[in-house]
Order: structure tokens, then sequence, then C-alpha cells
């Protein structure tokens, strides 16, 4: 009896053991990872290099409009300077792209009557035809939507400039909801405009504030043929404020705007990419990364400038650190988000092809702001375990895990084996530069960039470290 109750004391304590020492064993690896973060924010904020080749594209080389020669600079030097790093490898992936150019920059003015003008700024948008030589002058039809257009109908809208004024709204708290709610008149304004009889369109820009700045971005003719399309262009927010002003004094109000933008055959481009090899598992392969090509009206450093840096500086954070990951580590620089997604949706279509398999994708491509957090494109399941890692990102206040979607470029390699991550900075000022001229480097603040740049290394540190499990 003796004996039976020593050996059953002895398993009680055996188990306590084996609890207590998995308990310091969790409790020391999490200070491990803890003190490796930390060192990860050391580097990008004394040591970093996102600043400075930031710095070079976005001043030494510009905008980079895919198609463009400095779509073509900027693929060149970020493949130079992914090679200094010393990286296991770096290559080119070809992808034909779009090319379209703005020619002369843009012309508008508002007629209230004879000899009475006022200029306003204007910019043609992305895939937009030419205006005649002479360019177009009409009366203008205003409506805030699709619907009022139909209930216009042909009859009143045919020969004339329909613009269309809706505003971001300013009571949806986050911007990117507030953008979702507006950009369709961008995007489909002109298709749609021209069935009911229009010769051109006006669009209010996709800003929260009043300036002069005209915003520019795509615009699509689906299966329009070339003789029915019309011209669209993009107004600034205070030049929509004073046409709409005009048209309230006086409905025969007319516009007038010139363009000569052109569209050409596609061209060969390329998605640049680099990349670690795991030690342990590496065909395990966690992809970082943002779009290489922006709008030409600025030197794109928010979009995306700011998030091809900081998926470069990933790596180089981690060979400063001499870090061998298990997995392997690959950042690609996309090339065409801004008008067709061809860099993600080749890159994808590869990865399909060569059967590799990705189990993370992070993109950075919303502004150099300040980071808040992730949002995470997964199964419910995987999102709340991986929401447990808030715990090492709250020191640096980017502990804001979200559960919805992630990014354009990674789009396309969505399935039920990867999770997908958008970097989700403070974007309360990002719609003031999104694809306008004033999206320049001097818009950057160097450290948010780098605490930009920190988040994501830490992030993919520790998919390194644990994996992704079901």
């Amino acid at each position: 009896m003796l004996q039976n109750n020593f050996l059953k004391m002895n398993r009680k304590n055996f188990f306590v053991i084996i609890i207590l020492l998995t308990t310091f064993s969790f409790g020391q690896n999490q200070i491990i990872q803890q003190k490796f973060i930390q060192k990860i924010y050391n580097v990008a904020l004394n040591d970093g290099k996102s600043y400075n080749w930031l710095d070079h594209l976005s001043n030494q080389i510009g905008g980079r409009l895919s198609g463009s020669l400095n779509a073509e600079r900027a693929i060149q030097w970020s493949r130079e300077e992914l090679n200094l790093l010393k990286i296991d490898n770096v290559y080119l992936q070809p992808v034909m792209v779009p090319k379209w150019v703005r020619g002369t920059f843009e012309y508008a003015r508002i007629i209230t009557g004879p000899g009475k003008t006022m200029n306003v700024p204007i910019c043609a948008l992305g895939g937009s035809i030419a205006t005649p030589n002479l360019g177009i002058e009409a009366e203008v039809v205003e409506v805030k939507n699709f619907d009022e257009l139909e209930k216009i109908g042909k009859k009143q809208i045919n020969g004339k400039i329909v613009f269309f004024n809706r505003k971001m709204p300013d009571t949806i708290i986050n911007p990117l909801k507030a953008y979702k709610k507006t950009v369709d008149q961008r995007t489909k304004g002109a298709s749609i405009a021209s069935k009911y009889g229009a010769v051109g369109v006006i669009v209010r820009s996709m800003n929260f504030r009043l300036d002069d700045f005209p915003h520019t971005g795509s615009t699509y003719y689906g299966n329009i043929p070339n003789k029915d399309r019309i011209p669209a262009a993009a107004i600034s927010t205070n030049g929509a404020e004073l046409l709409s002003s005009m048209l309230s004094i006086n409905p025969k109000t007319t516009f007038y705007f010139k363009q000569n933008c052109k569209n050409y055959p596609e061209v060969l481009s390329h998605n640049v990419i680099g990349e670690i090899k795991g030690s342990e598992f590496p065909n395990e392969i966690i992809l970082v990364g943002g779009h290489l090509d922006s709008w030409d009206l600025g030197d794109g450093s928010h979009d995306d400038g700011a998030g091809v840096v900081q998926s470069m500086e990933v790596l180089n954070i981690f060979k400063t650190l001499n870090y061998k990951p298990k997995r392997t580590i690959r950042v690609v620089l996309f090339m065409n988000e801004e008008n067709g997604l061809k860099g993600g949706k080749e890159y994808a279509e590869r990865a399909r092809l060569n059967n590799e398999n990705h189990i993370f994708a992070l993109e950075s491509d919303l502004g150099g702001f300040t980071p808040r957090g992730f949002s995470f494109e997964t199964s419910k399941k995987k999102f709340l375990k991986l929401k447990n890692w808030e715990k090492f990102f709250k020191p640096y206040l980017s502990d804001n895990f979200i559960f919805g979607t992630s990014a354009p470029d990674i789009g396309p390699l969505k399935s039920d084996n990867i999770v997908l991550v958008g970097l989700r900075p403070d974007l309360q000022r990002y719609f003031e530069y999104h694809h306008a001229a004033n999206d320049r480097f001097d818009a950057i603040n160097k450290r948010e960039l780098e605490l930009g740049a920190a988040a994501m290394t830490s992030l993919v540190y520790l998919v390194d470290q644990f994996g992704i499990q079901d």
C-alpha cells in the first residue's frame, strides 16, 4: 500500500514538473523572441536603409508608370540594391504590362459667359482616351451616382459632359471604406456615361481634403469599341466645389477640357525578386512585397515607394543581424499594380506552375505612415491563433490585428493554404496624397517609414519561427 501511494505521488510530481518545465520553456522562448524583435527595431531605426533607398527611388528616378523609362530604371536599381545585400538569389521575372502615356499636361476651364472663364486643375484618368485636338466644350450634367444618370436619361445627357461629384463620406472613419464608397465613379464612370451619349466625364478626386491637386487612377471601358469611348479626367476637390457652385447658379454653365493621352500595345517589363533560402524548410515560402510602379504625377513615395523599400529592408535587417531563417524569405517588387495588376497575376501563375508552397504573404501598399497593425485574410481559426502575437507588437503600438482583406498584388495567390496580410498604417492622411502630384518624398516621415519596416520584419520573423499551423 505504501509503495502504491509513493508511486502515485511520484507520478503526480512528475507531471507537475513537466508542466512547470514546459511553462518555463515557453516563457524563455517568448523572452528570446521579444529580445530579437527589439533588435529588429534597433536596426530599422538606427542602421536601416529604407529612407535613403526611398530618397533615391523618388528623387533620382521619380514616377514609375508601367511601361515607362523610369519603371525600367527602377527595376535595374532595385535589382542592383538587392544584389548588394549578398542574399542567396536575385532575379527578374518577365511580365507584359500596359503602356499608357499622359502626353502634355491637361487644361480645363469653367465658362460662365462670353469671356468669363475660370481655370481649374484636372488630370487625365489612367487608360483614358484623348480629347479631340481642339478639346471638348459642352454643358455639364452633375450627378452623384449611376442611378441619377438613369433617371435623367439619354435625352438630357446626350452631347454633354457628365460630372460625377460624389464625395468620400466624412462620417466613415476608416478611409479605405470611404474610398470604396466613391471609387466606382472613377473606374466605371466613363464607360457608363458613354451609353447615355455623354461626350466626356469629369470625376471628383478621391480625397477628404479640399485642395487643388487632382488625383488620377484607372478608368476602364470594358468591351466598348474605341470609337464609342469618351475621355475621362479627375478634377481637384476645390475645382469640384467651384464647378458645382457655378452649376447651382447657372445650370447652362459649360466646361472645356483638353488632354492628349494615348494607349499603346503592351510592353515587356519585370517583377524584381530577391530571397534568402530557408535553412530547415526551404520549400516553405514567406513572401513580403510592394509594387514598384507608380502613377506619373508625383514620384510615388507613399504609393508605393514606401512599400518597396520597407520590403527590401526586411532582408537587410535579417542580413545585418546575421539571422538565418528556417523558411525561405522572398521579397517581390511587383510591376503594374496601378493599371492592370499584371505583375501580381503573373507571379501567382508562375508560382502555381512551379508548384511553389507559399505559406504567408505580406504586402505594404498603404503609404509610409505610422504602422498600427495588420489585416489578415485567412480562415477564422488561423487568424485567432495569429492574433495571439499581438503581445509582441504592443510595445511598438502596432498591435491592431484585424480579420479582413490583405493587399492587391498578393491577392492572386489566395488559397486555403496561404495567409495573406496587409500592413495597416494610420490612413487618415493617405488619400491626401493618393495618385496625386503631392505624393513626393517630402511627404515621407523617416521614423514612420522605419517603424513600418520594423513591424513587417517582426511579423515575418515570428512566422519563420513558428510557421503557420491550422
